[in-house]
């Protein structure tokens, strides 16, 4: 098994590399941007089977982050992508994924995983 800092890497690269995807766009502009969906789809994915390998006593010492919904959505996006609203694919990018990452970055500096 990964230790917990290469999973945590991930969740933090790619909730990056989502921020970067949508500072440049506006909802609606992204509503009609399949590559930018499609890219901000397969992070969310990403940070989703991160936090799904994390130790369930891990993720049950850092209760404070929503690990059953990062992982729920995951799987959504990933089993039933038909469904996939991008309303919500918006908000989490934009308004959850930055909560996401401070809360994953102090993670790794409280448990000292970022040495």
């Amino acid at each position: 098994m990964r230790p917990e800092k290469l999973y945590l890497t991930d969740i933090l690269d790619a909730a990056d590399a989502i921020q970067r995807f949508v500072s440049a766009t506006t909802r609606e502009e992204f509503l009609r941007d399949e590559l930018r969906q499609s890219a901000i789809l397969q992070k969310l994915i990403v940070i989703g089977e991160a936090a799904a390998r994390l130790p369930a006593g891990f993720r049950e010492r850092h209760v404070s982050t929503e690990w059953a919904d990062i992982i729920g959505f995951r799987n959504i996006a990933v089993h039933e992508y038909f469904v996939v609203n991008w309303d919500i694919v918006w908000v989490t990018a934009t308004e959850d994924i930055p909560q996401l990452r401070c809360q994953i970055a102090q993670i790794l500096a409280d448990e000292r995983l970022d040495n």
